[in-house]
């Protein structure tokens, strides 16, 4: 495969086990991509896909999905913790190999239109594809959520880049743009008040003067007895994982709280985890190329120059 894109498309169900099914299953079976991974559940109400392939490919995919979003989902019977304003809520194109953001950018705008036309969706453009920083930022995007999307709307400054100027009656509206990498770790805390867990999501959300890059969001999990932080970091290198999690404790600890755990939201890149490893194990000198299955794979290439090494990151 000469040219790899990453394709980590939310959509707004987590508990329709059909519907979950027959999204994940469109893309298994478009020509040219593969699933890596997919997560759901019932307290942020979300699915999450990782998927990839060559550019058109994936373009495509994303289309077939959506597709099944919107004949399957009903923003108007929609609840959950997650911010949310469509069906399908936001669909990046990452670039892994071969391929630049601006190219990824430009595969989001040929999405975004075709997907606009087809289902009569709205579709925002997000990240590195927007017209503004302002207007490319997911919370000012999402301001009121699904349930002040249509009054929104109303506001020229608010006008989609593609599609209808009012949502789709039980879809809503659509984001689509080129990001690189992100990592989504959520930690857990030993608490069910949620108002300790939306205290120090605010206090590590880049916005309300926490880590660059991060955004962050508490969540309470009932049936698990805890709260979580919900968090995504669009540059680990700049953020490393480390940081975010000792200031989550630092922050936790204001209220007698302790962390109890931690888990990833979709895949995670080697490098993220090599940086962790280095701070907690007081490591010197280690790197990605010590690992075994990064050996073993730059051998393979070096024995067979047509060997595809998977083992890489942005």
């Amino acid at each position: 495969m000469e040219r790899i894109v990453e394709c980590v498309p939310n959509f707004s169900i987590g508990d329709d086990a059909k519907t979950i099914e027959m999204i994940v299953n469109v893309i298994r079976q478009t020509e040219g991509v593969y699933l890596l991974d997919y997560e759901h559940d019932t307290a942020y109400n979300r699915l999450v896909v990782t998927y990839f392939g060559e550019p058109e490919a994936t373009k495509k995919a994303m289309l077939n999905a959506g597709r099944v979003a919107v004949e399957r989902i009903d923003m108007r019977k929609h609840q959950g913790q997650h911010p949310r304003i469509g069906a399908l809520d936001v669909a990046p194109f990452v670039p892994i190999k071969n391929i630049t953001v601006e190219e990824c950018i430009n595969l989001s705008k040929e999405f975004a239109k075709a997907f606009a036309e087809e289902h009569k969706v709205p579709v925002y453009l997000y990240g590195e594809a927007a017209e503004t920083p302002e207007k490319g930022d997911v919370d000012w995007i999402r301001k009121g959520e699904w349930e002040a999307l249509a009054e929104n709307m109303k506001d020229p400054e608010r006008k989609p880049a593609f599609g209808p100027v009012k949502p789709h009656p039980t879809a809503g509206a659509t984001m689509t743009g080129a990001r690189e990498v992100m990592v989504g770790l959520n930690i857990n805390l030993g608490t069910t008040d949620l108002r300790i867990a939306k205290a120090v999501a605010k206090a590590i959300h880049r916005k309300k003067g926490g880590l660059v890059r991060i955004k962050a969001m508490g969540c309470l999990w009932e049936d698990r007895g805890i709260t979580q932080i919900g968090i995504t970091n669009t540059d680990f290198r700049k953020s490393p994982l480390y940081r975010q999690m000792e200031l989550v404790k630092i922050e936790a600890a204001r209220y007698g709280v302790q962390v109890v755990g931690a888990e990833f939201c979709g895949l995670v890149p080697i490098d993220a985890l090599v940086d962790v490893t280095n701070y907690y194990l007081r490591l010197e000198g280690f790197s990605k190329s010590d690992l075994l299955e990064v050996a073993i794979d730059r051998k393979l290439a070096e024995l067979n120059p047509k060997h595809a090494s998977t083992i890489s990151c942005k």
